[in-house]
């Protein structure tokens, strides 16, 4: 007998496919990623209701969480270097150091400074979900930089 493949309507997978879905987070903040419209263990978790939607944050929750990074905050360079060599490895260490200066002088890209420094803070406080932030803020600063 051959395993019945789990299928969904068209236009119900296509819409739980446009959504980042996540399982409640562990004692560490750390969340699973979920595909509901692929895998039917998640489904059944998607319709007890578990998952819940990453973007889905209410508008004083998007204003609480940018508030805590986007504080204005300078750090020395030998500061900034400290705390890019505990966040990235070495080969990665010295180019996210420099485009970090350049995004330290720089009016567009001050504020991914700012989310680097900011992050890797509350980091260090112990919310470890915070160091994926310290890596997008360096990609962001990195755009930011290269736009004119």
């Amino acid at each position: 007998m051959a395993k019945e493949k789990f299928k969904l309507p068209r236009k119900q997978k296509k819409r739980l496919k446009k959504v980042l879905w996540l399982y409640p987070p562990d004692e560490n903040g750390n969340s699973l990623m979920a595909s509901p419209a692929i895998s039917q263990e998640d489904y059944l978790a998607f319709k007890k209701g578990i998952l819940r939607n990453l973007f889905d944050r209410n508008k004083s929750e998007r204003v609480e969480f940018r508030s805590r990074l986007n504080k204005k905050i300078r750090v020395s360079n030998e500061t900034l270097r400290e705390y890019v060599d505990d966040i990235f490895s070495k080969e990665f260490r010295s180019s996210s150091f420099d485009i970090l200066v350049r995004a330290n002088n720089s009016k567009r890209a001050v504020t991914a400074y700012y989310n680097f420094v900011n992050a890797y803070e509350i980091y260090c406080g112990g919310e470890d979900s915070y160091g994926n932030i310290c890596c997008m803020a360096v990609d962001s600063a990195k755009k930011l930089l290269r736009g004119k």
